[in-house]
């Protein structure tokens, strides 16, 4: 109730970096949980972790999802992504399909759901040093990479790490 939510938004303006808290350092985050809306993009995950892969049409989020499924992620969905607390997961008529470019829709493992844990930005170029931003809704940490770089999945993968504290 009331007394959870309060105790929720002190603790995140304490500045609480504890991961199995169940909100994020803004306080006014739980205000902006709605119902799941969908997303056009893309998501893998690794460990219940998500990364959610967003860009123009053709800009290649399928494609750098598959790259992330060849290191050890699963899909979580692809075009379409359903977002609510913070969780994806895919439409129903979607859910373990991936289309990849020269071969068409497959059928793949996924997981029904997994926690945003990192927005990738295919729509702008990085720049070489960038400032740390955060998604502006989800309030997790978002990056910019080239999808056709052929380290493209790996910056993926350092940046979730980063992102969890696994390496900084």
């Amino acid at each position: 109730g009331t007394e959870n939510l309060m105790m929720a938004a002190t603790l995140a303006r304490q500045g609480s970096r504890d991961k199995k808290l169940p909100f994020c350092r803004d306080p006014d985050h739980i205000a902006r949980m709605q119902p799941a809306r969908p997303v056009h993009g893309s998501c893998a995950a690794r460990d219940g972790q998500a990364i959610l892969v967003i860009g123009p049409p053709g800009s290649g989020k399928s494609d750098l999802v598959l790259r992330l499924l060849g290191r050890g992620f699963i899909l979580v969905a692809d075009d379409q992504v359903r977002i609510a607390d913070g969780m994806a997961s895919a439409p129903p008529s979607l859910a373990g399909l991936l289309e990849t470019r020269g071969l068409g829709i497959t059928r793949l493992p996924y997981a029904a759901q997994a926690r945003i844990a990192l927005v990738v930005d295919l729509s702008a170029t990085a720049p070489r040093l960038p400032e740390p931003r955060r998604h502006p809704t989800l309030d997790v940490p978002i990056v910019h990479i080239a999808p056709t770089a052929a380290s493209a999945a790996d910056r993926a993968i350092l940046a979730l790490d980063c992102a969890l504290g696994r390496v900084s």
